[in-house]
């Protein structure tokens, strides 16, 4: 299969009957996106089908949501909250530390059913029981049966916060795509482009999920954040950020395990060395841009949550990172906090075994890597 980004788009307006995808900011990232599938990517037919499923649902979410702004311009008037961020290297705690914040009720957080499908807007009375939960649950029901292991790494619910990498989808500029396919011209454009309208139509549909589905007080969650704050403050002047630390030679072990494990769907291409200096080259760099965005904003809007004392303590370092931040930590929070860390526990779902030797690092490597991040914040654990 050969990805025509043409072919692309009318396959979206024929499915949706609507032709408007909004601002043509887009259009860059989808040619640069297809023109990595079709050159760098080796994809085998499974991966055919995948990234074409991919493409097609964020051309059609994009044109739903524009057609629904169209119809309610309304919409464009609602003032998001926030958002608390959560931050940091992939694998340091980030997916249990956003699941304990989305679990507190004055929170509005991006739920996995409708990240994939905001359109309609979701409605306060049905959120609970809207018919595209019972489809989420059925895809990840499918993802576990094809691929097992995925239960080890990462913990999927329907109705869980996830990730808002989809958002970031709809305008063709994310990692999203590096982590499912090997894709490097497609992230070394990333990394220079200009991202502030990503962030732009990211707040759109932000505005859109709550509309009728309160709270506005937003938390967010994805480590692809720091490598453009700067594009995101722009849009989010009021944002912060729950950073995670934790050693990074044991962050790059898991995360080139677990993009090994998924790309390997995709494409027979096989290069552990190639992935481990590729991922270590990206995420020292998403490090040094966080630390330098800090460092010309300051640190007032962030505060530092270790992985050790999460993973040891989980309320009590929620609590705490609330009062660093000025906000609230109410008796039904730490109820509800505490009940979601009560029924998941670390290793419920199995255990997910790797080794850094695995992708030819070593921990020397990365800690030398590393250098001034190790110099600054505490994240041997």
């Amino acid at each position: 299969m050969t990805f025509v980004a043409d072919e692309l788009e009318e396959g979206a307006r024929a499915a949706t009957g609507l032709d408007d995808f909004g601002s043509p900011y887009y259009r860059e990232g989808l040619e640069r996106t297809v023109d990595a599938l079709n050159t760098e990517a080796d994809l085998n037919e499974m991966g055919n089908v995948i990234q074409h499923a991919t493409i097609s649902n964020a051309l059609i979410q994009r044109l739903r949501i524009v057609d629904t702004y169209r119809q309610h311009p309304e919409i464009d008037e609602q003032v998001v909250g926030g958002p608390v961020f959560v931050i940091g290297l992939p694998r340091t705690g980030t997916t249990a530390l956003s699941q304990l914040v989305a679990s507190d009720p004055q929170f509005r957080s991006l739920r996995m059913w409708e990240s994939q499908a905001c359109t309609p807007p979701p409605e306060a009375a049905s959120q609970h029981d809207d018919p595209r939960i019972a489809q989420a649950a059925e895809s990840i029901a499918m993802m576990d049966s094809m691929f097992p292991l995925m239960r080890t790494m990462m913990n999927s619910e329907p109705e869980a916060a996830t990730e808002c990498q989809d958002l970031m989808g709809m305008s063709f500029r994310t990692f999203h795509f590096d982590g499912v396919v090997r894709v490097p011209g497609y992230v070394a454009w990333l990394l220079r482009c200009d991202m502030r309208e990503t962030y732009t139509f990211h707040r759109q549909v932000l505005k859109l999920l709550q509309w009728h589905c309160p709270p506005t007080l937003w938390h967010l969650k994805t480590p692809v954040h720091m490598f453009s704050l700067d594009a995101l403050v722009a849009a989010y002047p009021d944002a912060k950020f729950l950073w995670c630390h934790r050693d990074p030679a044991k962050v790059l072990a898991s995360v080139c395990s677990l993009i090994r494990y998924v790309r390997s769907w995709s494409s027979d291409h096989d290069d552990p060395h190639e992935l481990g200096v590729e991922q270590l080259d990206c995420w020292v760099e998403a490090i040094r841009r966080a630390m330098d965005f800090r460092t010309r904003f300051g640190s007032d809007r962030f505060t530092d949550v270790s992985f050790a004392e999460l993973n040891a303590d989980p309320i009590g370092t929620l609590e705490s990172s609330y009062d660093r931040l000025g906000l609230a930590f109410t008796d039904e929070a730490r109820r509800r906090v505490q009940q979601w860390a009560d029924g998941h526990r670390p290793g419920s779902r199995g255990e997910h075994t790797y080794e850094l030797a695995d992708n030819g690092l070593t921990r020397e490597q990365v800690h030398e890597a590393f250098a001034d991040y190790l110099a600054k914040y505490d994240a041997t654990a």
